[in-house]
């Protein structure tokens, strides 16, 4: 592996909440024949947008709506608001949503109590309306009030052409989504919530003696594929985002408006060959290795080593190297001691050689570094100096001895 060159550029950034970092979109040799409307491919663990048709175009995002919906509640789980076996009692407006049937749902009953787990896999597995209701109306009192914490995280997340007014997909005019918008949210969904994306890949959920199916067409039919959401309205037509991890590289790609379930199908195969047939992922530094350090002022020591919460990796052309790349610090502040072991202390910017930055890592500290007193910080900042210029007088002399 190429010897990266290392620097520091101290400044102050906003962190990206999210954690997936908008990458530049790679060039595309060959042009995928695809019949959908708008679509996006992008690399799960970097957000590299390998592939892009109208991706930016806001459309009906139908059922894709409830990636989100999943999203919020279960940080609500994360936050104590609920757990598994909470009880949530469904209302009118929870049942009505599902329309006595005819639309996805799991046929709950007025008063009926099921458990948030219950509700969970069903928005998952089957994609039931009247669940997303019921939820909603649980964790924040009303169904908009939910769907203003939707639109927060939204924002938060960079989601830049998106909007809800409800929380299952069913048609409004206002009720918007970009495929590029829907990848990140899923590829976020499935890293920050494991437990409850793995419900997306089960096959079948009973509720109320009622046996329903996932209606995921590349489930057990495309290799690796384990998530995420279908949808369909007859305005925003047929939508599938789909997931597949092969040989430790995560894609999820996006197709919207497509003209029937085998058209979604297919493009999403062809997306998802593509990526993996012209692309790998190249891991520079394992999650929790120490990547590099950097200088603490105040400290028993100069320098603090550094550590990365996940994997620093970079998306390349099959076959060739990640040599190209430059790895830079960014400290969200000088480092000053003392400072915490696992204290967040800014982030590791992978720069390609057109100086875009295609992935970003958030860096901690590996160690705790104590506070030395004034005097001795005194000494040595002193001692250094001379130091450094005992050393430039030896490269002046050529003294290497």
């Amino acid at each position: 592996m190429n010897t990266f060159k290392k620097y520091v550029s101290i400044s102050l950034i906003l962190m990206l909440l999210c954690g997936i970092f908008v990458s530049p979109v790679y060039a595309e040799p060959i042009e995928l024949e695809l019949t959908v409307k708008s679509a996006a491919l992008i690399e799960a663990e970097t957000g590299a947008l390998l592939y892009a048709k109208n991706a930016d175009e806001p459309l009906p995002p139908a059922s894709l709506t409830k990636i989100m919906t999943l999203l919020v509640s279960m940080e609500a789980k994360d936050q104590g608001l609920v757990g598994w076996e909470t009880k949530i009692v469904t209302s009118q407006k929870a049942w009505e949503t599902g329309e006595g049937g005819l639309t996805s749902t799991m046929f709950l009953n007025i008063n009926q109590q099921a458990t948030f787990k219950e509700l969970i896999q069903g928005i998952a597995i089957i994609s039931a309306n009247d669940a997303c209701v019921a939820v909603a109306e649980h964790l924040y009192g009303s169904e908009a009030a939910f769907v203003q914490k939707m639109n927060q995280r939204a924002a938060e997340l960079g989601l830049k052409n998106t909007h809800f007014v409800n929380t299952h997909g069913l048609h409004d005019p206002e009720q918007n989504m970009s495929a590029i918008d829907i990848a990140r949210l899923a590829a976020y969904f499935v890293k920050t919530q494991p437990e409850a994306a793995a419900f997306q890949s089960v096959s079948e959920f009973t509720f109320n003696e009622i046996r329903q199916f996932n209606r995921n067409p590349l489930l057990g039919n495309f290799p690796g594929v384990d998530g995420i959401k279908t949808g369909y309205t007859p305005e925003a037509g047929w939508l599938l985002a789909s997931t597949s991890l092969q040989q430790g590289m995560r894609l999820v790609a996006v197709v919207m408006g497509a003209n029937s379930n085998e058209s979604r199908r297919e493009d999403s195969e062809a997306l998802l060959s593509y990526g993996f047939r012209e692309y790998e992922l190249s891991v520079l530094h394992e999650a929790g290795a120490v990547v590099t350090s950097a200088p603490v002022s105040r400290g028993k020591e100069d320098e603090l080593p550094l550590i990365a919460n996940r994997q620093v990796a970079a998306v390349v052309p099959r076959g060739e190297s990640a040599a190209g790349f430059t790895e830079r610090l960014v400290l969200t502040e000088p480092l000053v001691a003392p400072v915490e072991a696992g204290q967040s202390v800014g982030t590791l910017e992978l720069v390609d050689e057109a100086g875009q930055v295609v992935s970003e890592v958030e860096l901690f500290a590996a160690e705790s570094m104590e506070r030395v007193g004034f005097f001795q910080s005194i000494f040595r900042a002193i001692g250094n100096f001379f130091s450094g210029l005992w050393q430039r007088g030896r490269n002046l002399t050529g003294d290497n001895s």
